[in-house]
C-alpha cells in the first residue's frame, strides 16, 4: 500500500515537473518569436539559369522583399533597417510583392515615402499590391508606392533593356479583391523574351505555368510564420498553401515560382522557425 502511494506521489511529482518544463520552453519560445526572430532578417541568394535569359543581363542582381505589414507591429524604424539591408545587396532591380501596410493594425501613410525613396536600383523598382493593401485603399497604396519611385504593375508589364538584351517585368492584379488578367498583363511580350512575373499570391503559379513566364516572385504566405520542427507550418493562408515557402520547380518546364517569407507579421506578432527574408536572385543564361 505504501509503495503504491509513493509511486503515485512520484508520478505526480514528475508530471508536474514535465508540465512546468514545457511551460518554460513555450514561454522562452514565445519571447524569442516575438522579440527576437521576427526582427532577425535573413538574406537568401538564389541562382537559376534559363535559355531565354539574355547574356547581356549576366551579373544583374534582382532583390525581392515582401509583406512589410507596416502598422502597430512593424514600425518605420524597422522599415528603415529593411531598406538599408536591401541596399547592401547593391540591387539592379528591386521587386516588392505586396502588403505594404497591415489592414488590421495599420493605416496608409505618406510617412513611408522618404524611407522607400532611399531604395535605389539602376534598372528600376517594381511592385504589385497585396490583399491587405487592397482591403485598405488600393489607390492610396499605389500612390504611395509610385511617389516612392516604384512602378506599380496592375495587369501590365515593362521592358528593361541592357546592351542588346531585354527582359519583361510583369505584374498581375491581386487575386482576392482585384481582377487578375494574365493575357492582358503579357500583352506585347515576345516568345523569345525572358519574363519575370510579380504575383502577390504564390498559388497563382498554377495559372502562370501554362503561359510564357520564366520566373514568378510571390509573397503572401509568410512561409507559415510559425513552423514547428518536423511538422511544418501551423497555418498558411488561402492561395498561399501549395507554394508556401522557397523555390518550386515544375516537371518538363523551366518555370519556377519563389515564395518569399516576407518581412512583417499578421494576426500574431510572432515568427518561429521562419525568419523574415530578403531574396537576391542571380540569373544566368542556360547553354543549349
Amino acid at each position: 500500500m505504501n509503495n503504491r502511494r509513493i509511486n503515485r506521489r512520484t508520478f505526480l511529482k514528475y508530471s508536474l515537473s514535465a508540465v512546468g518544463s514545457i511551460g518554460i520552453l513555450l514561454g522562452i519560445s514565445g519571447v524569442y518569436g516575438i522579440f527576437g526572430e521576427r526582427y532577425w532578417i535573413q538574406s537568401q541568394t538564389v541562382r537559376l539559369a534559363y535559355r531565354r535569359y539574355p547574356v547581356a543581363f549576366a551579373g544583374v542582381r534582382i532583390v525581392q522583399f515582401s509583406d512589410t505589414h507596416i502598422g502597430k507591429y512593424y514600425s518605420m524604424k524597422r522599415l528603415d533597417r529593411v531598406v538599408a539591408l536591401v541596399q547592401q545587396h547593391e540591387p539592379d532591380i528591386i521587386c516588392f510583392t505586396g502588403d505594404l501596410f497591415d489592414s488590421e493594425y495599420g493605416v496608409v501613410s505618406d510617412d513611408v515615402i522618404p524611407v522607400l525613396s532611399r531604395l535605389q536600383a539602376g534598372m528600376g523598382k517594381f511592385a504589385v499590391l497585396g490583399n491587405h493593401d487592397m482591403r485598405l485603399d488600393p489607390d492610396r497604396v499605389k500612390d504611395v508606392l509610385e511617389r516612392s519611385g516604384f512602378t506599380v504593375l496592375v495587369n501590365a508589364n515593362r521592358t528593361i533593356e541592357r546592351g542588346n538584351g531585354r527582359i519583361r517585368v510583369v505584374g498581375i492584379d491581386e487575386m482576392f479583391h482585384g481582377k487578375p488578367d494574365l493575357p492582358l498583363a503579357l500583352r506585347g511580350t515576345k516568345k523569345d523574351e525572358f519574363v519575370l512575373l510579380l504575383a502577390h499570391e504564390p498559388d497563382f503559379a498554377d495559372t502562370s505555368l501554362v503561359h510564357p513566364i520564366d520566373l514568378q516572385l510571390s509573397g503572401h504566405s509568410h512561409g507559415g510564420q510559425i513552423r514547428v520542427p518536423f511538422y511544418g507550418s501551423l497555418f498558411t493562408p488561402d492561395l498561399g498553401q501549395k507554394y508556401s515557402m522557397g523555390l518550386y520547380a515544375f516537371e518538363n518546364s523551366e518555370f519556377h515560382v519563389y515564395t518569399n517569407r516576407g518581412i512583417g507579421t499578421t494576426l500574431f506578432p510572432i515568427r518561429f522557425n521562419c525568419r523574415p527574408e530578403i531574396t537576391v536572385f542571380v540569373l544566368e543564361t542556360k547553354l543549349l
